[in-house]
């Protein structure tokens, strides 16, 4: 600990040293042009010969994730929400005053680099930077390369540091977002109706769960936060909607594990003149379609072992 806080106060006063040199430490806007993955993407094919006569100037943004000093110049990684690219800076390039700065520059911090693509002698696609300006001075460093972030605890609940380490995290953010967005589209292209319900309720109903209990200061009584929302989406059946779904957030008062948090979202859907037989087609139907989107195929593999979600699924009684 006395070690890390050694560092926040060397780059505390890296920060004092760029304001007293007149250099904003946290800027508000920069433009970029590309993110990095669309950089390799354009050239990954295009040899050094090529590159060489490029004259196309890239403007990229990112956090700096590693660097290596050679007096007058260095290589640096820096990482933006598409990937990781390796920037060549050079003091002959950006300038005597741009470099001075650079020199104040830590892992962890975001810039923003001008440069044109070329390849290093080992093959490697990179950005020349051509102009380079800081963005914000990270105070905290990251942590230590090789051993990286592995305490399950501090990944879970510092879940900003886990995505910047371990960008394989950020993944499953995106393939979510995505599986939510299909779930409402498979909605709404068999004209379901999506509504949103009240979160705190009178009543405790809807499912069999400890509720969280808040109170109303204005009406003076005691709520509950919803532990499904399946009361209210009944009424607007009985109301005249007759197909409705709601994704949204439920909370349960219980363990804490992988497989259950207290504050989870959750489908719920509804339709008129159906039977259970009905809605467990379009569940196989939706499922199915998803997976195949998402992963490129109705077969996925969950801890190990491949898992097939092709239409029919075996169905059993509550008796068997």
């Amino acid at each position: 600990m006395e070690e890390v806080n050694e560092l926040v106060a060397q780059r505390q006063a890296k920060v004092e040293d760029l304001r007293a040199a007149g250099v904003n430490p946290y800027i508000n806007g920069f433009e970029v042009s590309h993110q990095t993955a669309q950089i390799i993407a354009i050239h990954a094919d295009d040899s050094a010969e090529k590159l060489d006569n490029c004259t196309e100037e890239y403007v990229v943004a990112g956090r700096m994730m590693a660097r290596r000093d050679f007096g007058k110049a260095a290589f640096i990684q820096i990482q933006d929400r598409s990937g990781r690219l390796q920037i060549y800076v050079a003091k002959n390039k950006i300038g005597d005053e741009s470099f001075a700065v650079f020199g104040k520059l830590d892992v962890g911090d975001i810039i923003g680099i001008s440069g044109k693509p070329f390849r290093t002698k080992t093959g490697e696609l990179s950005l020349r930077a051509m102009t380079l300006q800081l963005l914000t001075k990270s105070l905290q460093p990251l942590p230590e390369k090789w051993h990286g972030l592995t305490d399950v605890e501090i990944r879970y609940r510092q879940r900003y540091l886990d995505l910047i380490v371990n960008p394989e995290v950020s993944d499953v953010f995106r393939k979510r977002s995505k599986i939510i967005s299909l779930m409402r589209e498979f909605m709404q292209k068999r004209d379901y109706l999506e509504v949103e319900t009240p979160m705190m309720h009178q009543v405790a109903g809807g499912a069999t769960a400890k509720p969280f209990v808040t109170y109303h200061n204005t009406l003076k009584m005691e709520l509950y936060m919803r532990i499904a929302p399946e009361l209210y989406l009944k009424r607007l059946i009985v109301g005249g909607f007759e197909r409705v779904f709601e994704i949204n957030r439920n909370f349960r008062n219980e363990g804490i594990s992988i497989q259950h948090n207290p504050e989870f979202t959750m489908m719920e859907f509804y339709q008129a003149y159906a039977t259970y037989n009905d809605l467990m087609d379009m569940t196989e139907e939706m499922i199915g379609e998803i997976a195949e989107e998402v992963c490129g195929s109705k077969v996925v593999t969950y801890a190990g072992k491949d898992v097939d979600l092709t239409a029919p699924w075996q169905r059993l009684t509550v008796k068997e």
